[in-house]
C-alpha cells in the first residue's frame, strides 16, 4: 500500500486522483483525501489545504469550480454526481506520511489491512515516525506499525486538539495581516 492509496483508495478515487492533483497543486493546495462514494447521485468528496494546513471557504470554491471544468474535459465519471470540496476539518484523516509528524502528540485511531497482535484498530497518542513506521503510544506502550500496513486513521477529536486548532488558524491569520490596526489605546484606529 502506498500513501496514495491512503488519499484514494479505490481504482477509481486513484484515477481521479491523478487527473485532479496536478490542478489542485498548481493552485497552491495538497490533496488531503478524495473518495468518490456511491448513492442515489454518487458524491465526489475532496478534502484539500495549503502546505501550511489552512484553507478557507473562497479556496474551496475555487478549487471546486477548476475540478468541476477539469471533470467536464476529462468525463471519467459516467454519472451525475454532486462535488464536494471542504478542509480535512478538525479531526482530520491522516492520510499522508508527514501528517504523522505533523500531529505528534495527539490522539489519533489507526486501523491496519492485517491483524498486529492481534487485532486491526489502534488508538492512542502519535508519537512521530521512524524509517516508515507510524510511531503509536497505546495501554500497552509504544509500537510501531508500518506505513504501508494503514487502511484508515484519523485524529480523535480532543479539548487539547480544538485548541490548538483554534491557536494555529489565529496564527496565521495574524500572519497574513487579517486584522484589524489597533491603536496604543486599545480602540480602532478611527480616520
Amino acid at each position: 500500500m502506498s500513501e496514495s492509496d491512503l488519499i484514494a483508495k479505490s481504482p477509481m478515487d486513484q484515477r481521479l486522483a491523478e487527473i485532479l492533483t496536478p490542478a489542485i497543486e498548481g493552485m497552491g493546495f495538497e490533496l488531503v483525501r478524495l473518495r468518490l462514494m456511491g448513492g442515489k447521485t454518487p458524491l465526489l468528496q475532496i478534502m484539500a489545504e495549503r502546505p501550511d494546513g489552512t484553507i478557507e471557504v473562497d479556496d474551496c470554491a475555487e478549487i471546486s469550480t477548476a475540478v468541476s471544468a477539469l471533470l467536464d474535459v476529462e468525463d471519467p465519471i459516467t454519472d451525475n454526481y454532486t462535488l464536494e470540496v471542504s478542509s480535512p476539518g478538525i479531526d482530520r484523516p491522516l492520510t499522508r506520511f508527514k501528517d504523522f509528524e505533523a500531529f505528534e502528540g495527539f490522539e489519533a485511531k489507526l486501523e491496519t489491512s492485517e491483524l498486529i497482535e492481534g487485532r486491526k484498530r489502534f488508538r492512542g497518542v502519535l508519537a512521530g515516525t521512524d524509517g516508515t513506521e507510524i510511531l503509536i503510544n497505546v495501554d500497552e506502550g509504544t509500537i510501531g506499525l508500518d506505513f504501508s500496513w494503514l487502511t484508515d486513521a484519523k485524529l480523535v477529536m480532543t479539548d487539547e486538539l480544538v485548541r490548538e486548532m483554534l491557536r494555529a488558524r489565529k496564527a496565521a491569520h495574524v500572519e497574513d495581516g487579517q486584522y484589524d490596526e489597533i491603536e496604543a489605546d486599545g480602540r480602532p484606529d478611527e480616520e
